[in-house]
């Protein structure tokens, strides 16, 4: 009997080891000096200028050619060392509305993200990085990666869920954050902040849902097929229209924030089968 209790113990005790040792983290430093920030608030220029030249009008990114700059890669570089050391939560008084912290965590997102894929380039997925057990698919990618924002270390899952998701309950910025693959929403160069922020997102959803990729009636099959990020977050799309007292589930959110056209279509549709698009985890590189 103590022999079988031991010998659960070990197993259970190795378990917690190697799913320990598993995700002991990564982390991505950068070694390069700060750009200079205003005296008030916090800028992002130059990452959009980055962007507005490496990425095209598809949302595809030249990793290779960015990669092959030195200045750009130094460039990069710069913004991350600047908000390695300056956030929302160490510096609160240069984020004083909600729309700059939001826009701070979506650019900072979007930022890591193409860095980790220059550290571990060459890739044709982001899959490829992956943890010594890959338990979930990104699990290396999205877990293990970690960035140094404001003084602290967070993974890409961290800074997706804790810092813009639970914080700011807005689904809006699934058509935004940019996981460097087939299936993500486009990567845009420019993010505002401040008040242009609301507008920015509504046009976000609203492009995401009229692609056909992510939205396609079948009327002949009676079926809707969607994106699958919203099977993924299924429930923050229903909670968002709980909260604007419109009752329906992901489909009637789609409706909601359709361009006008897809949003008549959808009227027809509304008792059709709902199907969702196996997710394309291919880089979306150039």
């Amino acid at each position: 009997m103590l022999l079988g209790v031991s010998i659960v113990f070990v197993l259970v005790g190795a378990a917690g080891f190697v799913w320990w040792w598993n995700l002991q983290p990564w982390v991505i430093r950068v070694e390069a000096a700060q750009l200079d920030v205003p005296g008030d608030g916090f800028s992002h220029n130059g990452f959009e200028e980055l962007l507005v030249r490496f990425v095209d009008a598809r949302g595809y990114v030249a990793y290779e050619k960015w990669l092959a700059n030195d200045e750009a890669v130094a460039a990069l570089d710069a913004y991350l060392a600047t908000v390695a050391a300056i956030s929302p939560e160490n510096a609160p008084d240069r984020f004083r509305t909600r729309a700059d912290r939001l826009s701070y965590w979506l650019n900072v997102y979007n930022a890591s993200v193409i860095k980790a894929v220059l550290v571990n380039w060459p890739l044709e997925s982001v899959t490829d990085v992956t943890a010594p057990i890959e338990v979930v698919t990104g699990l290396g990618f999205f877990a293990k990666q970690r960035f140094v924002v404001g003084g602290k270390e967070y993974s890409l899952y961290d800074l997706e869920r804790s810092k813009i998701r639970d914080e700011f309950e807005d689904p809006r910025v699934h058509f935004v954050l940019n996981c460097a693959s087939g299936s993500c929403p486009i990567l845009r160069p420019e993010l505002p902040q401040g008040s242009a922020l609301e507008e920015y997102l509504t046009h976000a959803a609203r492009e995401f849902v009229g692609e056909e990729r992510n939205v396609r009636i079948d009327h002949g099959a009676r079926r809707v097929v969607l994106s699958n990020i919203f099977a993924m977050y299924e429930k923050e799309f229903v909670n968002d229209l709980r909260r604007r007292g419109v009752p329906g589930g992901v489909l009637a959110y789609v409706q909601s924030v359709a361009p006008a056209d897809l949003r008549s279509q959808l009227d027809e549709a509304s008792d059709y089968t709902v199907e969702y698009d196996e997710f394309d985890w291919s880089l979306n590189a150039q």
